[in-house]
């Protein structure tokens, strides 16, 4: 990847690449059907073509590449959970994030940055170190840190909130960001080039069902029949899977984020704090990001709020208060898709060829290498792999939670 970098950089001309391959016709079957486009879905479908050898595969996706919650994450990348089996799959997908620049040739702007979760009482302090020793126990670097080491780390954050001062944070080393466009197009050419279709502007509007399998589904291009279907579809989870007569434990709520316009970097941590329901990172390109809790109404809606951007602002004031002459330069939301554990559902539906990829709220775009890796693994070999097995959708009626509820890096 660098000596192609330098390559194109020390080019007179500059050539467009032309690398995502323009939508071709829609064949009449395919061994998989992936619903979805975006990190999710074209991870699923690189893994399956590069390890498992299954490349007569499409990727639906009703807008563009990348186009739906992909592009409107905050980009953290982390694995300081609560539970065990959270902190396993989310350590792996880290490891994965690691090295997928070099694996997909593919400059991702990873940048490790670590995580810094700050504490302003006594009961978030001891659930801090409950996760610090959840995540050591698991091989994951986290602890607590006091008041001077976070000035320490950052030496510009306001440790004597009024009301509400820093008393110590979970401080963890591991946590990165990525480019989040990098991501889902790295993984698109790359299974594009291995034989996978990519459908943009494909929707799926129905499906056919005969006994216990999805049989058809109908598009606006026409129906296509399929041997397997997989849904990765994240805020609409709960609309694509009652097309296949499914009603999942799932709620869609709007969550903002926004960011300000680019000053010089001071901010190398990503900071994060759930009493005040902001966490402010800065990217490469100096811009401040600055994201909070969901908003507390189920709507399947994009817009952004001025009530929601008053309170990250007054929030990101309350650790920063020298940004308050900075200007916000763009605002959104995504759709996010909860479930009653705040983990996600992935794994076999219902139906004998329906698959899951589902509920993932808030932490979709952390678990995208390890998603597409044991999804693809699950599939090839129709057996569910330890990693994933605690995140099935069985365990709602055995009532064996993955419960990751205290573990948000601002409170939802």
């Amino acid at each position: 990847m660098v000596f192609a970098l330098l390559k194109y950089g020390f080019s007179r001309r500059y050539p467009e690449r032309d690398e995502i391959p323009r939508t071709p016709d829609l064949q009449s079957h395919y061994d998989v059907v992936i619903i979805g486009g975006g990190g999710h879905g074209a991870s699923l479908a690189y893994h399956l073509a590069k390890h498992h050898g299954i490349t007569n595969v499409a990727i639906l996706e009703k807008g563009y590449l990348g186009g739906g919650n992909t592009a409107r994450n905050t980009t953290v990348i982390r694995s300081n959970y609560t539970d065990q089996r959270s902190i396993r799959f989310y350590a792996k997908a880290l490891r994965l994030y690691e090295s997928l620049a070099n694996e997909l040739d593919y400059n991702m702007m990873y940048s490790r940055r670590g995580q810094l979760t700050l504490s302003h009482s006594d009961g978030v302090s001891r659930s801090l170190r409950l996760r610090a020793d959840a995540g050591v126990f698991c091989g994951e670097a986290n602890e607590i840190v006091d008041r001077q080491q976070i000035r320490s780390l950052v030496p510009s954050l306001n440790l004597d909130i009024k009301g509400m001062p820093i008393l110590c944070g979970l401080w963890h080393p591991s946590a990165a960001i990525a480019r989040h466009d990098a991501v889902v197009w790295g993984y698109a050419i790359r299974a594009c080039e291995r034989g996978v279709e990519l459908h943009q502007r494909t929707e799926v509007l129905g499906m056919e069902l005969s006994g216990n399998r999805v049989t058809r589904l109908r598009t606006n291009r026409g129906d296509v029949s399929a041997g397997t279907v997989v849904q990765c579809v994240a805020g609409y989870s709960s609309v694509v899977a009652k097309m296949a007569g499914l009603k999942l434990p799932i709620r869609s709520y709007p969550l903002q984020a926004m960011v300000t316009h680019p000053v010089k970097p001071f901010l190398d941590p990503m900071v994060s704090s759930t009493a005040l329901h902001c966490y402010v990172s800065q990217s490469a390109r100096g811009e401040l990001v600055i994201g909070g809790g969901s908003d507390p109404y189920e709507l399947y809606n994009t817009r952004s709020t001025l009530e929601l951007k008053e309170s990250l602002a007054a929030s990101a004031l309350e650790m920063f208060p020298f940004i308050g002459e900075l200007k916000i330069l763009r605002q959104w939301a995504g759709i996010t898709d909860m479930t009653p554990d705040y983990s996600p559902i992935m794994g076999q539906g219902p139906l004998s060829n329906y698959w899951l990829d589902a509920g993932w709220g808030t932490w979709g775009f952390k678990a995208t290498p390890a998603s597409g890796f044991f999804l693809a693994k699950a599939i090839s070999e129709n057996r569910i792999p330890d990693e994933i097995r605690p995140f099935q959708l069985s365990r709602f009626h055995s009532f064996d939670l993955v419960n990751e509820m205290g573990a948000t890096a601002a409170s939802h």
